[in-house]
């Protein structure tokens, strides 16, 4: 048995494409399109060599001392703050844009939450000299006002939506919107591992870059190539889905993954989609879902505006269903608490979003022995507002 996709798109029973009829044609051609592309020599010819000169990767895997003797075990960061544009997200965003290019596409569209995704698609559309446009929910265009200059900067169309609860579930309605009315000449470029098939698993492969790099920097660095756990933040699960791709079926590797516990899971405003989504379908694939009792979608809460999400990827969900990865609820100040102290520790300011991956090691029992890889999906600077307005509460 494979936790990956299988040849109908689905993870377990979660996945899926639920279309509305005119965008059909846009997914099964891309279903038919995408695995050849991607794994042509002339896209990874073209991808590989834009990873490593455009972005720079490899990103450092680094043993953080400080943090390893606090919590007893060896601890390494994948430091994906110190991609071009701030986080993993441009590693999707280069691969998404070429197979667009691939398929005659002229028209760019994203949604974005705490806008790092936004920004790398404005930068990836800068780049290959294309139409970029970008829904955000109101909340987030406010809380994330660089990222949204960023992106005008860079040329790109910032869509306010004010829809909902004005966050990033809204923002994605608005996208599939634009996209059903502009179906021919657009290509919506999803940042996360959600959407209907293929979106799940091609984005998840073009973030397997992350544990791709893990593999041989952890071989070079403590002569084996697999950590005894792998620790990321889950919103939808584009930098988790990367970080686990070549780990997991390989069951000697126990996977963590932390999601956005807001004031409490018990509160209601919380984006603990694991600990209390429903199945359901959302934004075109089946997953879990954070629903009333009628299927109402809930409105999620985070002082995270990237885990800001009622639902999860179908790769995340089959893991949980399945309890092949552990899913923790951080809260917001737990997530907060564990920024500043990495910012102390070793001199990294996390994003929030990654800072709820590091909220999760408090929760944890490690050995003195056991090798931990935490990804830093993003850096803190779209974020010092929020750190520094909690505490003037």
């Amino acid at each position: 048995m494979s936790y990956l996709v299988d040849q109908y798109g689905y993870y377990g029973e979660f996945g899926g494409a639920y279309v509305p009829e005119i965008l059909h044609k846009c997914v099964e051609d891309l279903q038919k399109e995408y695995l050849k592309v991607i794994e042509s020599e002339a896209f990874q010819s073209e991808y590989r060599a834009l990873l490593r000169d455009y972005v720079g990767r490899p990103s450092p895997l680094y043993y953080a001392s400080r943090l390893s003797e606090k919590y007893g075990a060896k601890i390494y960061l994948k430091r994906e703050d110190l991609n071009h544009t701030g986080a993993h997200k441009i590693n999707n965003t280069v691969g998404q844009i070429l197979i667009a290019r691939h398929m005659g596409k002229k028209r760019i569209i994203a949604e974005t939450g705490a806008g790092q995704h936004g920004v790398a698609t404005a930068t990836v559309c800068a780049l290959m000299n294309m139409e970029c446009v970008v829904y955000m929910g109101a909340t987030d265009v406010k809380r994330q006002h660089i990222n949204v200059e960023k992106m005008k900067m860079l040329g790109a169309t910032v869509v306010p939506v004010e829809s909902g609860n004005k966050t990033l579930k809204d923002a994605t309605n608005e996208a599939i919107r634009d996209w059903c009315c502009h179906p021919a000449d657009t290509f919506y470029i999803i940042g996360s591992t959600v959407g209907p098939h293929p979106y799940p698993d091609m984005v998840a492969r073009l973030q397997s870059v992350i544990s791709e790099e893990i593999k041989w920097q952890l071989q070079e660095k403590i002569g084996r190539d697999y950590p005894d756990y792998l620790m990321a933040c889950v919103g939808g699960g584009s930098n988790a889905g990367g970080t686990i791709y070549h780990y997991i079926d390989d069951e000697r590797v126990k996977i963590v993954l932390s999601e956005a516990g807001g004031l409490g899971v018990e509160t209601g405003k919380t984006a603990a989609t694991i600990a209390l989504g429903k199945v359901g379908i959302l934004h075109g694939a089946k997953s879990y879902v954070i629903q009333s009792e009628d299927g109402q979608i809930e409105e999620p809460y985070s002082i995270s505006a990237g885990l800001d999400y009622p639902g999860i990827g179908p790769m995340h969900a089959n893991m949980a269903a399945k309890a092949r990865a552990t899913v923790l609820s951080v809260n917001d100040d737990e997530a907060i608490a564990a920024a500043y102290e990495l910012t102390r520790l070793e001199g990294i300011i996390p994003a929030l979003e990654s800072a709820h991956a590091l909220g999760a090691l408090p929760k944890m029992q490690f050995k003195p022995e056991d090798i931990v890889v935490l990804t830093v999906s993003g850096r803190g600077d779209k974020d010092i507002e929020t750190y520094l307005n909690y505490y003037k509460k």
